[in-house]
């Protein structure tokens, strides 16, 4: 092998290695990334749920928050002195939903989850707890 294969063998090498060394690297802080707004998410549901349950107002009371991984963020709701049968999704849908799409777009305190494009979800249980409906709010919705 002549003196000039052996330096391109080199260089291949250096830059094979060097795309690994970057692949792991970037992986790697990726991972970090992952894991620090999956803990934040987690920590902001621990430290809410220390104030749960709240009353929002005379139909409904916040009775937790939990999060699911980097991406979502859940609400759990009670609507007080309603059963499902007595909830109209067609007056949520055209009430509530706009409203909670508005609030998630303009409200400062959530532009930390507006910029780290986190879904809100918003999930409702009628007095019995039975599920009711969820209302989630995308970042396409929300959209910057």
């Amino acid at each position: 092998m002549s003196k000039e294969d052996k330096s391109k063998k080199g260089k291949m090498i250096g830059t094979i290695v060097g795309m690994i060394a970057f692949a792991l690297s970037f992986y790697g802080v990726q991972q970090l990334f992952k894991t620090d707004l999956e803990a934040e998410l987690e920590n902001v549901a621990l430290e809410l749920n220390k104030q749960t349950p709240m009353k929002i107002d005379e139909y409904s009371r916040l009775d937790s928050a939990s999060s699911k991984g980097k991406t979502n963020f859940i609400y759990h709701y009670t609507l007080l002195g309603m059963e499902k049968s007595e909830v109209h999704l067609d007056t949520v849908n055209k009430y509530i939903r706009p409203s909670i799409i508005e609030n998630v777009k303009t409200i400062p305190e959530l532009k930390f989850y507006r910029d780290n494009k986190i879904t809100m979800d918003y999930k409702y249980y009628d007095k019995n707890g039975v599920f009711v409906t969820k209302i989630s709010v995308t970042p396409e919705l929300y959209g910057k």
